[in-house]
C-alpha cells in the first residue's frame, strides 16, 4: 500500500437528476501506467475531473473518497487543492488547442507553473522552461519558448502540453485522450515520451482513452468502464493486457477493432477505371520581401498519379501535412491545381459542367458537426444538394426521398425533423453520408470519416460505407492515418509522404509485404498490432 499513489473508492457524481459515475474504486500505484477505458460518454473523463476536484457547479459529489498519499481530495478546502493541482497532481487535457491560452506564448504559460508552485521568476525560470521544452522533444526550444499556441503543430501542442503538467514535477498525471486524432507516429511519439519520463521519475500514470490497441501496448492495468460503472479490471501478463474478456461490453469492444487480416482476404476483380489522376500538382508561393516576390513554392502535392476503379475503395495513406486532404480537395475542384491532369469516367474533369462534378463526386469531411449548419434541420442538410441539383422534385418527393437515405444509414425517418446538436458524432457523421448519397454519387471522397470515433461507432461506419458500395457501386477516395482502419475497407492503398506518393498497391501487398521503408515506419508505429492481427478476443 506504500506504493499507491491515488485511492478512489465509491465514487459517485451526478449532473442534476443523473448519475453519471457510479460508485466505482480504483487505485494508481507508483511507477505504474492504469488506463481506464471506455467509448465516449462512459463517464472517465468526469471520473478525472471529479478527482481533481474541476467539475462544474451543476455537478454533484453524491458519495466517495479520492486519497492521494492518504489525503482525501473530495474534502480538502479549495485553498489546499490550488496548492496540488499541477504540484502533486497534473492533467494532460484531450483539446490541447483549446486548453492552452492563445494570447499567451508557451513560455510564459509554463513558467506561470514554475512561479506558482517553486517561486522561480526571471533567467531562473527561463532555463527551467527551456529544459522542459527539450525534454518533452520540441524542436529549436530556443525559438519556440517565444511562440503561440497556433504557431505549433497539433504534436507540439500536445507536448507543450504535457512540458506544463511535468513542470511541478507531480506524483501523478493523468492523461485524458492524448493522443487522439493524432498519427500513428506522432502518437507513438507522445506515448514512447510520457512512458519514458515515467520511468525516470517513477511516476503514476493514469491514462483515459477508448484507444484499446493504445492500452494493450502501454498499461499494466486497465479497467473497462460503461454508463458510469467499472466492468470489468485487467493486469498484464507477460506481453498480453486484454485476456480472456468476461463481460459482454468488453467483448464486443474487442470485436468491434478493425482487423489488419481483413486485408487478405480481400479479392480486387478488375472494373473500369472511374477517376484517373496524372501527374497532379498543388503548389503554394512563398512570398518575401516588401515587393512581395515569390522565392518559392511549398510542394503540398507534387507529381501524384492513381486510377481509381469503379465500385472500388483506394485509400490515402499518410501523416498530417502530408498532402492527402489537398489532394482530395484538388480533385473535386475546391482548390486550383497547378499542374497535371484528372479524368472522370473517361473525360477531363476541367470540361465537366459545375452540376454535373456536383451531381457525381461529393465528400464526406472528417468533422461532421462543424460540415452542418447547426441552424437547419437535419431534413434541410440533406435536402441541400437535391433543392440545387433536381429541382425538378416536389416537396413532397423531397421528404420522401431524404426519409428513404435516412434510413439507408440507420436513422429513423423523424431524424429529419431535428437539429445536429441533438445527435451523437458517429450519427452525425451518418448525416453527412446521407447528404454525400442524397445526389446518386459515382465517388464520394471520405477525409478522415472515422477519426477519433469510439471503436464500436467506427465499426458501424465501416459497414456502413461498405454496404452503401454493394448496394450502389459507389467508388471511395478514402482518406486516412489509420492502416487498421485502411485493412478493412480499401481494395488498393496509396502511401504519401511530402505531397508524393511512395507507394502503391492492393491492400494485402503494402500492408503484410510494404516495400517503402516509410510505409515500414507507419506500420510499425501502429499501436496494438497483438489486438488488431486477430479475429476471436478469446484468443
Amino acid at each position: 500500500m506504500n506504493d499507491v499513489v491515488l485511492q478512489v473508492q465509491d465514487l459517485a457524481i451526478a449532473f442534476r437528476q443523473e448519475t453519471v459515475v457510479d460508485r466505482i474504486g480504483f487505485q494508481v500505484r507508483r511507477g505504474e501506467t492504469f488506463a481506464l477505458v471506455g467509448e465516449s460518454g462512459s463517464g472517465k473523463s468526469v471520473t478525472a475531473l471529479g478527482v481533481m476536484r474541476l467539475l462544474p457547479p451543476a455537478a454533484r459529489y453524491l458519495d466517495g473518497r479520492a486519497h492521494l498519499h492518504g489525503e482525501d481530495l473530495l474534502r480538502l478546502p479549495e485553498w489546499r487543492m490550488n496548492r496540488i493541482r499541477g504540484r502533486r497532481i497534473a492533467m494532460i487535457f484531450q483539446d490541447p488547442m483549446t486548453c492552452l491560452n492563445p494570447v499567451r506564448t508557451v513560455g510564459e504559460q509554463i513558467g506561470e507553473v514554475l512561479t506558482l508552485h517553486f517561486g522561480l521568476r526571471g533567467t531562473g525560470r527561463r532555463r527551467r522552461v527551456l529544459e522542459l521544452l527539450h525534454q518533452v522533444g520540441i524542436p529549436e526550444p530556443d525559438r519556440r519558448i517565444d511562440s503561440y499556441p497556433h504557431q505549433l503543430s497539433g504534436g507540439q501542442r500536445q507536448r507543450a502540453m504535457i512540458a506544463i503538467a511535468l513542470a511541478g514535477e507531480p506524483d501523478l498525471l493523468i492523461a485524458d485522450e492524448p493522443t487522439t486524432a493524432l498519427d500513428v507516429t506522432i502518437q507513438a511519439q507522445i506515448m514512447a515520451l510520457l512512458t519514458r519520463l515515467q520511468r525516470q521519475r517513477q511516476m503514476a500514470l493514469w491514462l483515459i482513452t477508448h484507444d484499446l490497441g493504445l492500452v494493450a501496448d502501454v498499461a499494466d492495468r486497465a479497467a473497462v468502464m460503461q454508463q458510469g460503472r467499472i466492468l470489468e479490471t485487467f493486469e498484464r501478463r507477460g506481453d498480453k493486457l486484454f485476456e480472456r474478456p468476461q463481460h459482454p461490453y468488453t467483448r464486443k469492444l474487442l470485436a468491434a477493432l478493425p482487423q489488419l487480416d481483413a486485408a487478405r482476404s480481400r479479392s480486387v476483380a478488375t472494373t473500369p477505371p472511374l477517376l484517373q489522376v496524372r501527374d497532379l500538382k498543388v503548389w503554394y508561393p512563398i512570398r518575401k520581401g516588401l515587393l512581395r516576390r515569390v522565392k518559392g513554392y511549398v510542394k503540398a502535392v507534387d507529381g501524384v498519379s492513381f486510377t481509381l476503379e469503379r465500385g472500388h475503395t483506394l485509400a490515402l495513406v499518410g501523416e498530417s501535412g502530408c498532402g492527402k486532404t489537398t489532394l482530395g480537395k484538388a480533385i473535386l475542384q475546391l482548390i486550383p491545381a497547378t499542374g497535371g491532369r484528372i479524368y472522370f469516367d473517361g473525360e477531363e474533369i476541367s470540361t465537366l459542367p459545375r452540376k454535373r462534378r456536383c451531381r457525381d463526386m461529393q465528400i464526406v469531411f472528417q468533422d461532421p458537426f462543424s460540415a452542418m449548419n447547426p441552424r437547419l434541420l437535419v431534413g434541410d442538410i440533406v435536402a441541400e444538394g437535391l433543392v440545387s441539383l433536381r429541382p425538378e422534385l416536389s416537396r413532397r418527393e423531397r421528404i420522401e426521398r431524404v426519409e428513404t437515405l435516412l434510413t439507408q444509414v440507420g436513422l429513423p425517418p423523424d431524424a429529419r425533423l431535428r437539429y445536429p446538436h441533438e445527435f451523437s458524432g458517429g450519427q452525425r457523421q451518418r448525416i453527412c453520408i446521407a447528404r454525400a448519397l442524397a445526389v446518386d454519387p459515382k465517388l464520394i471522397v471520405c477525409d478522415e470519416p472515422t477519426s477519433a470515433l469510439d471503436v464500436s461507432v467506427q465499426r458501424q461506419i465501416l459497414d456502413l460505407l461498405r454496404d452503401l458500395q454493394r448496394r450502389f457501386q459507389v467508388s471511395y477516395l478514402f482518406i486516412s492515418h489509420d492502416l487498421a482502419v485502411v485493412a478493412e475497407i480499401a481494395h488498393q492503398v496509396a502511401v504519401m509522404r511530402q505531397g508524393r506518393i511512395v507507394e502503391l498497391g492492393e491492400t494485402g501487398q503494402v500492408l503484410f509485404e510494404p516495400r517503402h521503408p516509410y510505409t515500414r515506419t507507419l506500420l510499425e508505429a501502429l499501436p496494438g498490432k497483438g489486438l488488431l492481427a486477430r479475429s476471436d478476443p478469446d484468443a
